[in-house]
């Protein structure tokens, strides 16, 4: 049965994508409270904000309490594979991601988990791609932990959202290539505010797949 409003909880909002996803859920009349989780300040005000300035994800038993009573989580937490051997990528991503995610399960009935993995993600894990493989082996984790729902998003190139500060500096001197890709690629990129409105109906509504490419990420966007 689809939810009236939701609570949710954002990590990674001073990046590209927790940034996109938390102006989203501030700007959606059915997200009713966002608490997000940083290691610094994003220097956001908005009166169903709140913020938890916490440096240290591998020990977030120290704040359990603080996650309890929220319908979903929106994990855009990562880190890119770039000059970091598997065991500290390993740590980085799997590790990291499944500490949260058992925490806030542990504390939330009838929670919703909407991790950012990306286009590419090897849900065998078995590929040569290093990184690929982690990110399937977290998805692959997280659906067997006692969730409502379980949503993996796979975004590839993503259009940023206009006037948010934490765009990266490629898509700010690629933003040009989106027009061309709208007319004759439109399944090989999606918008920061496509992922986020798709999380967002993923809690309230559900969706058939619960492993989300760029195609899907649009179709759940839309509330198709």
């Amino acid at each position: 049965m689809a939810m009236e409003q939701i609570s949710v909880i954002i990590t990674g909002a001073t990046g590209m994508v927790g940034e996109g996803v938390l102006h989203e859920a501030l700007n959606n009349n059915k997200v009713k409270s966002v608490l997000i989780i940083n290691r610094k300040p994003t220097g956001i005000s908005h009166p169903k904000l709140r913020e938890i300035v916490f440096n240290n994800f591998f020990d977030i038993q120290l704040i359990r309490e603080e996650l309890r009573g929220y319908d979903a989580t929106y994990f855009c937490l990562g880190v890119s594979s770039i000059g970091k051997n598997e065991e500290l990528f390993f740590k980085l991503t799997y590790i990291l991601t499944l500490n949260f995610a058992k925490t806030v399960s542990e504390v939330n009935q009838g929670h919703c988990f909407c991790y950012v993995s990306g286009a590419g993600t090897d849900s065998t894990e078995k590929g040569k791609m290093m990184w690929a493989r982690v990110k399937g082996k977290t998805e692959n984790a997280l659906f067997k932990l006692p969730f409502r729902d379980v949503y993996n998003f796979r975004p590839g190139i993503i259009k940023p959202t206009p006037g948010l500060k934490n765009t990266h500096r490629l898509y700010k001197v690629l933003g040009f290539v989106f027009y061309p890709l709208k007319w004759f690629a439109p399944n090989s990129y999606c918008s920061l505010s496509e992922i986020g409105r798709a999380m967002i109906h993923c809690t309230l509504s559900g969706f058939e797949k619960h492993t989300l490419e760029i195609r899907d990420i649009k179709e759940a966007a839309i509330g198709k």
